[in-house]
């Protein structure tokens, strides 16, 4: 059973574990006056679309989710015929971490390896055969996360590549954004940058693992996407009757600078994890941790002796990533402080340096 002081305390397991940011806390309470129209006919709906352009520019729309899971496939489902296929790395969230939820929904995916996250054209060649062929799935879709499951960052220069080579196939690209606000805080490039501009055809936008209760959206660039996409939401029980509370928390994140004050800190936090780590092993304070991954954005990826994992875990919740290698996963969130970084830090140490 968990006491007060396990829910009260911050940990490095997910920036799911996070509570809601108090800008975004206020927002919903403010929405919660009068009456509007539900299912999406409210002012704060209605500003949201506002708020995404000034973003993505003329033309985009944004559709209102509850979640990411909810967003991947209903953007997946827009971009894909009931014959088709996606491609996307064997790390990617909507073939390992959605309960089978795309295929369930009739979505073939088809992946490849991608050591650090990341597609490549060639990656994706390795799938991106059989068009015509009626006795496979027809990949016409690629899905890329930014940032990774690992961690990692795809450039503007990178999706336009992978744009361009899934467009010049007759495929379509999808990106999986629940930490698209790390990236750009990380890149220091505006969201249009690796998303619209760079020949991303649907994208899902994440609220939630920056501050917010239960928001993300699927946007969509393209009049004809635009106009069979309601009918998908419904369809998939993701239509929110009071939606005004879910266009809240977006409005609140994204219609300022939140989105980017929150995404900076997270990524600052994961960089005093990892240079702390660095500085330990360096003057022999912390032993045996390395590295699998580039510190990118709020995730930090390392192995760990035997057995120092589940000692850790005893104080600061956190997930393995792959235990056959003593793989594990750190994540920092918006609410991650200075002082759980280093208290984090000197367990790190007590732990590694165990006789």
């Amino acid at each position: 059973m968990h006491t007060l002081h396990d829910v009260a305390a911050r940990e490095f397991g997910s920036d799911n574990y996070s509570g809601v940011h108090p800008e975004i806390m206020t927002a919903i309470v403010a929405a919660n006056e009068g009456h509007v129209p539900g299912y999406g006919d409210d002012p704060y709906t209605e500003h949201l679309a506002e708020v995404v352009t000034t973003h993505f520019g003329e033309g985009a729309r944004a559709f209102p989710v509850f979640n990411g899971t909810g967003a991947n496939v209903i953007a997946l489902q827009t971009l894909l015929p009931r014959w088709g296929s996606v491609i996307t790395a064997e790390t990617a969230h909507i073939n390992v971490d959605e309960g089978g939820a795309p295929e369930q929904r009739g979505i073939k995916i088809h992946t490849v390896p991608a050591p650090d996250g990341k597609l490549t054209p060639e990656l994706i060649d390795l799938q991106a055969w059989g068009w015509d062929d009626e006795h496979r799935s027809q990949p016409l879709a690629v899905s890329i996360t930014q940032s990774t499951e690992l961690g990692t960052l795809y450039t503007p220069d990178e999706v336009r590549a992978i744009a361009d080579h899934v467009h010049g196939l007759g495929m379509r690209l999808h990106m999986d954004g629940s930490r698209i606000a790390n990236a750009a805080a990380a890149l220091d490039v505006p969201l249009r940058a690796f998303t619209r501009d760079a020949g991303v055809d649907v994208l899902s936008l994440g609220g939630t693992k920056n501050g917010a209760l239960a928001a993300e959206a699927v946007v969509v660039f393209d009049d004809a996407d635009a106009k069979v996409l309601p009918y998908i939401r419904k369809g998939s029980m993701q239509l929110a009757s009071k939606m005004r509370f879910v266009s809240a928390q977006l409005i609140a994140l994204y219609g300022d600078d939140l989105w980017l004050r929150n995404a900076r800190h997270a990524n600052a936090m994961a960089a005093r994890l990892r240079a702390g780590i660095e500085h330990g092993l360096a003057d022999g304070a912390i032993r045996g941790v390395a590295f699998t991954q580039p510190t990118q954005a709020n995730g930090v990826f390392a192995t760990l002796p035997e057995g120092v994992a589940d000692r850790l875990r005893t104080r600061f919740r956190f997930y393995d990533w792959d235990a056959t290698i003593g793989e594990v996963r750190w994540l920092c969130t918006f609410d991650t402080t200075e002082d759980d970084v280093d208290a984090f830090l000197a367990a790190i140490a007590e732990e590694t340096t165990r006789a």
